[in-house]
């Protein structure tokens, strides 16, 4: 997992940052995955696009529209992660891309209860399909347009985005249904 981090481009000075941290504190936290383990550990999400758009949902507790994600199992990887989370949050099936995971934004933010995630954000792929959230989970799942989903996100999840779209663009990453130009607005 390292080495995806160390290999990861920033996509602007926001992302640049939060690598720097994660590297450094990936090098030195005796339990990264744990987050019992100290102050800071790491965190799994999903930028999730397919033929609908981009996928959020509005965090319960926070009251914003987020990527779906959250705390890794023990023993679980990141990527692994971020598809659960993903699937248990939104209630549909999501999958990497074909070629495998694809970290798509590396983001370190303060999480509600006085820790630090290190989020790790996975470029995912969901079904033309509407979200259907399970009982206990935000119930407000949704599709929107690249323009909308970004229109309202924070600055960390939009420079996530503008990194998914990128890859989408430039033909790296093949998402089944969606044309780079689809991207565009």
């Amino acid at each position: 997992m390292l080495a995806s981090v160390e290999a990861h481009p920033a996509g602007d000075d926001r992302e640049s940052q939060s690598l720097d941290e994660v590297r450094g504190l990936l090098r030195t936290l005796v339990a990264p995955f744990d987050r019992s383990g100290g102050p800071a550990h790491v965190t799994a999400s999903a930028v999730v696009v397919g033929v609908r758009g981009v996928l959020l949902h509005r965090h319960r507790r926070l009251h914003r529209w987020l990527q779906p994600g959250g705390h890794l199992d023990p023993g679980e990887w990141p990527q692994d992660a971020a598809l659960r989370e993903c699937e248990e949050e939104t209630g549909l099936a999501v999958h990497h891309p074909a070629a495998g995971p694809v970290l798509v934004h590396v983001d370190v933010h303060d999480a509600a209860d006085g820790h630090v995630h290190l989020d790790l954000r996975y470029l995912v792929l969901g079904p033309d399909a509407a979200p259907a959230p399970p009982p206990g989970e935000s119930q407000e799942v949704a599709w929107f347009s690249w323009g909308e989903a970004t229109a309202l996100t924070d600055e960390a999840l939009a420079g996530a985005l503008r990194s998914a779209r990128r890859l989408i663009a430039t033909g790296a990453v093949e998402v089944p249904g969606v044309t780079p130009e689809e991207t565009d607005g």
